[in-house]
């Protein structure tokens, strides 16, 4: 059974298979031909998969973010950035990071980020005097802060697959969010300074002002978010939903610019976001309940064990491993098939299952602007019509600057738990 689960999901994918086609038909194949277990046990397995509580704040954080998109929050937030942070060299491209991680702070999906802010940033950073080249490697690699910032799906499905608190983990990814971005950010004053480039502008109070009433109502958002998470008010699956009918009421009835007709059809482009992160959910659950069951997931904590490494060593293995992941495969399904087989060992070299989690989720969140199909990429492509080549070249220096973060965060792991040690 353990070559059929090795080699059927890579043969599948070299022909071109669906992620969620390639686990279904492995899990099910290997039930039926190597154990005693009932077929409807694919059936039952899968729905339990979906049916965790947590899980109910997926739907709520998508439609959030596309009621953002549409209703002209996200447009509002990004006009408050470019007026606190346009005083000085370097302020357009970091304006992008810190609307990236506001925005974060709201929704959950890394392509979200890229399709809302793109439009918006790409033409000033043209306008700036920045390349290309270096504006859409930019607007790509930005959205990636989404699955740190909480909220976070890809937090939320780490902790549905390793039954960790969504709170705890969400309070672990607020510090290496910030430090990821920290760093984008002297990366963009260093290049700026090397490219000579004067874009900066005079902060005004006045065009402060006027931003900051502008979008006012936008910034609640996440007051509400966090607010309610952390004052004790709202777990976050209630915080999603009352984030969702703020943003519906403040897009709908105070911007006024979104009606019933566009909410209808961000509800139908949410529905379809969310029918297809459920999918993932229910076969990675079959998949993963067989890895456990058949004691695969074990095999690789006890050759570890076998081989006495040092800690620190294991840990650079498992990030390269996902690194590698991260570049073929999506987000959701590698957390929801990996998580299984990885945090036994981690758990194993004395790593917190907290910790883990933000290294398993920065690691795969680089995958998704990782050539040669991450999935920003491609949203990139769509949007900007400029070739894979320019967004190749131009992601590569952000690729380096995030992996160092990443070590970062490997290796000190108070900037994950400081935060999640104040809630116990």
């Amino acid at each position: 059974m353990l070559w059929l689960m090795l080699f059927l999901p890579i043969t599948l994918l070299i022909l071109g298979f669906p992620f969620f086609l390639v686990l279904l038909s492995t899990a099910t194949l290997a039930i039926v031909w190597f154990t005693d277990v009932p077929a409807t046990a694919v059936l039952q397995t899968m729905f339990g998969s979906i049916g965790n509580f947590a899980l109910l704040a997926v739907p709520f954080f998508i439609l959030a973010g596309e009621l953002m998109a549409r209703g002209g929050m996200a447009r509002r937030l990004v006009a408050v950035m470019m007026a606190l942070f346009g005083g000085f060299r370097g302020s357009t491209p970091i304006t992008t990071v810190g609307a990236a991680a506001l925005y974060g702070a709201i929704s959950g999906s890394t392509a979200a980020t890229v399709a809302a802010l793109g439009p918006l940033f790409y033409p000033q950073l043209r306008k700036a005097g920045y390349t290309e080249k270096f504006s859409v490697g930019l607007i790509t690699c930005t959205g990636f802060i989404d699955n740190i910032i909480p909220p976070s799906i890809a937090m939320i499905l780490f902790c549905a697959a390793a039954e960790e608190s969504v709170i705890k983990m969400f309070a672990a990814g607020i510090i290496p969010g910030l430090v990821l971005a920290l760093l984008m950010a002297i990366y963009i004053y260093i290049y700026s300074l090397s490219q000579n480039v004067h874009e900066g502008r005079p902060f005004q109070w006045r065009a402060f002002g006027v931003a900051l009433k502008e979008g006012l109502w936008a910034l609640g958002a996440p007051v509400l978010i966090f607010g309610g998470i952390y004052g004790g008010v709202f777990s976050p699956t209630e915080a999603a939903g009352a984030a969702c009918v703020y943003i519906m009421f403040v897009t709908m009835a105070i911007y006024r610019e979104i009606g019933w007709r566009d909410f209808w059809d961000v509800s139908v482009n949410s529905m379809y976001l969310t029918a297809q992160i459920f999918l993932i959910v229910a076969v990675a659950g079959i998949f993963s309940w067989l890895l456990t069951t058949s004691g695969v997931a074990r095999a690789p904590v006890d050759f570890i064990a076998r081989l006495q490494v040092p800690p620190w060593a294991v840990l650079l293995a498992i990030n390269i491993f996902l690194l590698i992941v991260g570049c073929f495969i999506d987000t959701a399904s590698a957390i929801l098939v990996l998580t299984p087989l990885l945090l036994p060992i981690a758990v194993a070299i004395g790593v917190d299952p907290i910790h883990f989690g933000i290294i398993v989720v920065v690691n795969l969140s680089i995958g998704t602007f990782t050539p040669p199909f991450g999935v920003n990429i491609f949203v990139a492509q769509s949007i900007f019509k400029v070739p894979l080549s320019s967004i190749y070249a131009g992601v590569v220096p952000f690729i380096g600057v995030t992996v160092f973060g990443l070590m970062i965060i490997t290796y000190v792991p108070e900037l994950s738990l400081w935060l999640v040690r104040l809630l116990d």
